[in-house]
Formats: structure tokens, C-alpha cells, sequence
């Protein structure tokens, strides 16, 4: 089985940030494939492009300073994805799904987020099962571990499916007790919005007062 990544766009009607990888399958031989499990390991290769220095500065929280950066993974988990395919004969398309995370604390949130122009290179490493007609029997066939494609997504598809769902924000996860302590402040100061809880702090951290009450 061959499988090429062919394009990606925001999917449509995704009730959360969801981009939509355009597949093309050829089974082996022309079989007639009644159905398809497909496993796919999406990762990015992050060593498959250059980087200048704004964006070094901006991913130093994933890869660290300059000088460490000859150590950095060759690449990163992205998403695991399994997508069942219907049945065709010889070659077909289909959509690979995959959930996004505007979630700082993941890793490839943080890469996607900084890099900010250019192409990010992604590797889809697929395995699964293939079930096929042969001799009027059904057969389930594994794929070979050895399937992959490559596919460069340029790095304006993802900030641009995140500016849809979230325009002019982005995200903070905090812990029960941050989040219960930052709602006393904004309640004891009458703050309208985090927004203005966050500055609000911040200007006090700028101008040495520790009012975190």
C-alpha cells in the first residue's frame, strides 16, 4: 500500500481546532480492499529546517538556549490518529483528521505556535490493517511498518486555524488553586476581565509590589 499527503486545510463544521490532511491510498495489486484500520504517528521534524535567531528565542522554552540546541530531538509527537477508510478498488482519497491544542504545556502546540513563517516538515508514519477480497476469501493484511510520507504544512495554517476559533487570545492551563486564588484578586479588585487581572499583576510585579492578595 502507497499513501501520499496531498494538502491540509481547517476542517469544516469541527466543533474544536481540527486540521484536515488530504490522503491519497493505492492498495497493492488492485485489490478489492472492503475496508481499511489506519493507524497514523504524525510527528514533526523539527531538524528538517532553519530556524533565525526571533525564532530561537521563541522556541527557547522547548529546545533551550542557542548553544544547546545541537542536542534538540530530531523530531516531535504530534498527534496519534486512527481513521477507518471504506471500501475501494485501486486507488482512492480520503480525510485524516487531527486535533489541535492552543495548550502551551504540549510540545508541539509550543513549536507550532513559534515558528512563524516558512513550512513545518511533518512525518506521517502509518501502520494498521488492510481487509481485502482474494480467491472470494477475506484476508486482513498488517502494513508494512515502513509506510510513511512527508509533507511540508506551511506554519500560517495552524495560527490561522487557531485565530478562527480563538481571534486575538490564547491560552493559559493553571492549576485549581492558581486559578481559585486569581479569582479572589479579580473579584477583591473588581476587575472586569483576566485581561485585566493579569496586567494588573503584572504592573505590580513592574513596579516591585508583591500584591498577589
Amino acid at each position: 500500500m502507497r499513501i501520499t499527503v496531498e494538502g491540509v486545510q481547517a476542517a469544516e463544521f469541527a466543533a474544536a481546532p481540527t486540521l484536515e490532511f488530504a490522503l491519497r491510498i493505492a492498495g497493492a495489486g488492485g485489490a478489492e480492499v472492503r475496508a481499511v484500520v489506519l493507524e497514523t504517528q504524525l510527528r514533526i521534524a523539527v531538524t528538517r529546517r532553519g530556524y533565525d535567531e526571533a525564532c530561537r528565542e521563541r522556541l527557547a522554552g522547548l529546545f533551550g538556549p542557542p548553544e544547546l540546541w545541537g542536542r534538540r530531538p530530531a523530531s516531535l509527537l504530534w498527534a496519534q490518529i486512527v481513521t477507518q477508510l471504506p471500501a475501494f478498488t485501486g486507488e482512492t482519497t480520503a480525510p485524516l483528521r487531527v486535533p489541535c491544542t492552543y495548550d502551551f504545556d504540549v510540545a508541539a502546540a509550543k513549536y507550532l505556535d513559534g515558528v512563524r513563517d516558512g513550512e513545518i516538515p511533518l512525518e506521517f508514519l502509518f501502520s494498521g490493517t488492510v481487509f481485502s477480497l482474494a480467491g472470494g476469501m477475506l484476508r486482513a493484511t498488517r502494513i508494512p511498518w515502513d509506510t510513511e510520507a512527508g509533507f511540508r504544512m506551511p506554519a500560517a495554517t495552524w495560527r490561522d486555524l487557531m485565530d478562527r476559533y480563538f481571534p486575538g487570545a490564547a491560552w493559559l492551563r493553571l492549576g485549581r488553586d492558581t486559578f481559585d486564588r486569581l479569582h479572589a484578586y479579580r473579584t477583591r479588585h473588581a476587575l472586569p476581565g483576566w485581561d485585566d487581572v493579569v496586567e494588573s499583576l503584572l504592573k505590580a510585579g513592574a513596579d516591585g509590589r508583591a500584591d498577589g492578595r
